[in-house]
């Protein structure tokens, strides 16, 4: 099957699936479909294919940013709690065999990385991302690549109070679990805007996120000593969290702590990110 100039970039997440024609960096159509997590990954392909029908004829290939862990074109969930894969799912050769193209893929957090290393507040500088919502990711350019593998999966540090995962002390999800033990049935955002109001249990909540995170971007400095943070995700780009995080970062001695910025492309940077990675990696010449 011919294709046009064009990408089709995929960012199939924990609960909806951003399907988008990429020409140069611009997205010119775009559609969401829910992730039904009951499906499985052969449904939620097939899901995407449906969705990309009026742009047939016009990408030439196919880029996905997926959660979890893609080696050797399979794919397999970190934190099944995020979303159940099962492991080793041949992602591409099911991609390539459903849309007779080349497809390419890579973790969701990392092609953020990168869409906001090309396009957005990494303005073309190293850069370390950090997405905070359900779950906590992230991604790392160094010396203008794009680290791949593990680099960047941070929410799976384990936390300071025990072996738990960092994301199950600091995402939304976290959050909201934290709430109802405090006896308030409220999501993140519930939970925001009662802190914003003064609630002493949610500023509760927010602080102690906000400390847990400031303490990761302390790690990450002495690290990596990237020249800035970009926090994204609905936590992270959440009123007033950034800064929450900025002060409780002090100094390392003399050197004053990384500079934390948010992310600029919203729920786009994935879709961006991937969309230039694949367009790079298809026009590369075979070896």
């Amino acid at each position: 099957m011919m294709g046009g100039a064009g990408v089709l970039a995929i960012d199939l997440g924990g609960t909806k699936t951003l399907v988008a024609l990429v020409e140069g960096s611009a997205v010119v159509g775009e559609a969401t479909v829910p992730t039904e997590r009951g499906d499985g990954p052969d449904r939620w392909l097939q899901a995407v294919f449906d969705a990309a029908a009026p742009w047939r004829g016009r990408f030439s290939g196919v880029g996905l940013a997926v959660t979890g862990f893609v080696r050797d074109g399979c794919w397999s969930a970190m934190n099944p709690a995020t979303l159940g894969i099962p492991s080793n799912y041949p992602l591409l050769h099911q991609v390539e065999a459903l849309f007779s193209l080349p497809a390419m893929a890579v973790n969701d957090a990392q092609a953020a990385a990168w869409g906001e290393h090309v396009l957005g507040a990494g303005e073309g500088e190293d850069l370390v991302f950090l997405t905070i919502s359900t779950g906590v990711g992230g991604g790392i350019v160094s010396n203008g690549r794009l680290l791949g593998g593990l680099a960047g999966h941070f929410g799976l540090l384990a936390g300071e109070e025990d072996d738990t995962f960092l994301e199950e002390r600091v995402s939304g999800r976290w959050m909201a679990a934290e709430a109802a033990r405090r006896g308030h049935a409220a999501d993140a955002r519930e939970v925001f805007a009662q802190a914003s109001s003064g609630e002493a249990w949610a500023r509760e909540i927010v602080s102690a996120s906000a400390g847990r995170v400031a303490r990761l971007c302390r790690n990450i400095q002495l690290a990596l000593d990237p020249p800035r943070i970009v926090l994204g995700g609905g936590i992270g780009l959440a009123d007033g969290f950034i800064d929450a995080v900025s002060a409780l970062m002090p100094p390392l001695g003399a050197v004053p702590p990384v500079a934390l910025c948010r992310a600029r492309l919203g729920v786009r940077a994935g879709i961006l990110g991937v969309g230039d990675l694949a367009r790079a990696a298809f026009s590369a010449p075979a070896r």
